[in-house]
């Protein structure tokens, strides 16, 4: 459980080498360590998609973006994504498959194709109206794959996709937008929340099993965070005093474990020449929650961008003045974490331990030779 609150002593030292480290990668051209990122997912990663929907989830508007080079583009953040920030492997962060400019040479360093309100069931986010499910964006990289079947001979391009990396960020969406939702979806109503996780998982291990098929070698499947914890179910006060909602973090629960055990099955054998990677996030995230001054973090129960309570009760809006001292933020608006959270989600996915990732980390990932 996260506690979340209570007395907490500034880690100076170990906010200095954050920070130091921080500098030390960012603007540096990182050698190249795959061939391609293709992304996958919702709000949390997608980086433009939604723009070219009729959806109500948006956020190509000011102050999304107010920290980002380029303005608002479409992320749910002040500037970078998880996804961006792993830029680290050398590639670009791809570009959104729904921009028609995404063609072409754009291609070769991969494409993101996630949704916010995307969700692993087709239905989750629907109220939001057009969005990108898990399966419509397998569908989309077939669409890719065909494009790039055109540029590429059949020989290279095996080991073009053998060497690229795919991230997957899937399943909060399913939660916050259909299952904590009882008056727009049935779905609480016929399943408790193991049953919950068991179709989520079942639905999931479909289409990785899909994209293997189509030659995908390189997994990375992050798990679901803490969604208790975020400044919209705080601002529910369905939490005790000083804490999350609980009730909501154990729904996730069961999700997680049930996605690190298929990672263990995947690489058990069944999928030959392949590693898949478990993310864990809702330990990393936890962490950032419950020891937040080590990370350099001051405000973790409030949005940065929103109104109400917890500033999340009503999340961004257009023209709304976001908090000025963003980096001292775990969370950017109702939902999504800041890019300073960001990066640290990022850090301990690329490089951290078997307690961050599981099996290896997405640089051993990406150097290991299949």
């Amino acid at each position: 459980m996260l506690k979340m609150y209570g007395h907490r002593w500034w880690c100076f030292a170990a906010v200095v080498v954050v920070a130091c480290w921080w500098k030390g990668v960012v603007g540096q051209q990182q050698p190249r360590q795959a061939s391609a990122i293709w992304v996958m997912g919702d709000s949390l990663v997608d980086n433009g998609n939604n723009n070219f929907l009729m959806s109500l989830a948006r956020a190509n508007y000011y102050p999304y973006g107010v920290d980002y080079y380029r303005g608002p583009t479409g992320r749910f953040c002040n500037a970078r994504t998880f996804s961006d920030i792993l830029d680290w492997l050398g590639v670009a962060a791809p570009p959104p498959f729904a921009d028609p400019r995404t063609a072409g040479n754009r291609i070769l360093g991969g494409v993101n194709y996630a949704s916010a309100a995307g969700g692993i069931l087709d239905e989750s986010g629907q109220h939001y109206g057009d969005r990108i499910t898990l399966n419509q964006q397998v569908v989309n990289f077939e669409t890719t794959l065909g494009q790039l079947r055109t540029m590429i001979s059949p020989a290279n391009l095996t080991q073009f996709l053998a060497n690229s990396i795919v991230i997957m960020v899937f399943g909060s969406n399913d939660y916050i937008n259909n299952y904590l939702m009882p008056n727009l979806y049935a779905t609480s109503r016929f399943y408790n929340p193991q049953a919950f996780s068991n179709l989520l998982l079942n639905r999931y291990a479909r289409q990785i099993q899909a994209l293997y098929s189509l030659g995908l070698r390189k997994f990375f499947l992050a798990g679901v965070g803490p969604i208790g914890c975020t400044p919209n179910q705080l601002a529910t006060g369905r939490g005790a005093p000083g804490r999350c909602v609980d009730s909501v973090n154990q729904m996730v629960g069961p999700f997680n474990e049930g996605l690190k055990s298929l990672v263990g099955q995947f690489n058990g054998g069944s999928h030959p020449g392949a590693m898949f990677v478990y993310g864990n996030t809702y330990g990393t995230f936890g962490d950032i929650l419950n020891n937040p001054a080590r990370y350099g973090f001051r405000v973790r129960d409030r949005a940065c961008c929103g109104l109400g309570r917890n500033q999340g009760q009503i999340t961004c809006i257009p023209n709304l003045m976001p908090c000025a001292n963003r980096n001292e933020y775990v969370f950017w608006d109702a939902f999504h974490p800041t890019q300073a959270a960001n990066g640290v989600l990022a850090q301990r996915a690329y490089s951290g331990s078997t307690t961050d990732t599981f099996p290896i980390n997405v640089q051993q990932l990406a150097q290991l030779k299949l």
